[in-house]
């Protein structure tokens, strides 16, 4: 008798981008992996919205900029859905400030357009898994974007909502607000890990934020600082 094998957990994916050539490269390269499936490609975010509702993608790769109705719009309507498809946002880094707003909208992260094969891959399984597309610098590079106009308002905002947290949580948000991991939240705090993992959880429930890059961001909007450096 052969031996049993588990199979495959398929993670459907729709690539959204107004350039058939930059479409047809994800596709190559995703096509390589057994667990990745293209079910759908768009030209413009309301066929991206239009063909994740029919095809109920796990993952969406968005680009920003396309003719009609823009990534970031149709970022901010496939968030609001139930269930909601994970985002990843296509972008030039060095000139597309907009990724910030897609961001704030609950997308995973963001990839640069020529990401090697292996990197795309590996980024597209993470998101599935609700896991951000973002390493801590990163997130620090596009926080220093944040535009400087409105920073009391945000700031005045920001710190309202941190103040819904109990004091634990409070520090655990900041935390996450220098990057710092799970793991290194734990040693610097002589907590468990699963005590992190739990306080992250109430967290993210308390300001009904989808995940760390937004907790991120509003840690930074808050203009807090570790007072442990």
């Amino acid at each position: 008798m052969a031996p049993v094998t588990d199979p495959v957990t398929q993670i459907d994916v729709l690539i959204a981008d107004d350039d058939p050539v930059v479409r047809f490269g994800l596709k190559m390269m995703l096509g390589g992996a057994p667990d990745l499936r293209v079910v759908a490609e768009a030209g413009d975010g309301s066929e991206a919205v239009e063909l994740a509702r029919r095809h109920d993608p796990a993952v969406v790769l968005m680009d920003i900029r396309m003719p009609g109705t823009d990534g970031l719009t149709a970022t901010d309507l496939l968030r609001s859905r139930t269930p909601a498809p994970q985002v990843v946002v296509l972008t030039t880094f060095d000139t597309d400030a907009h990724v910030l707003r897609a961001l704030r909208a609950g997308a995973a992260g963001f990839l640069l357009k020529d990401t090697p094969p292996g990197e795309l891959v590996m980024a597209v399984r993470h998101a599935a898994q609700g896991r951000p597309v973002l390493s801590p610098e990163v997130i620090r590079r596009l926080i220093a974007r944040v535009a400087e106009s409105e920073q009391d308002v945000r700031r005045d905002a920001a710190r309202g909502r941190l103040d819904e947290l109990a004091d634990r949580e409070r520090e655990v948000a900041i935390e996450i607000g220098a990057g710092r991991s799970n793991a290194e939240i734990a040693a610097r705090h002589h907590l468990g890990l699963a005590t992190v993992k739990t306080h992250v959880s109430a967290i993210l429930g308390k300001l009904g934020l989808n995940n760390r890059v937004q907790v991120a961001l509003l840690v930074h909007d808050a203009d807090l600082r570790d007072a442990r450096g």
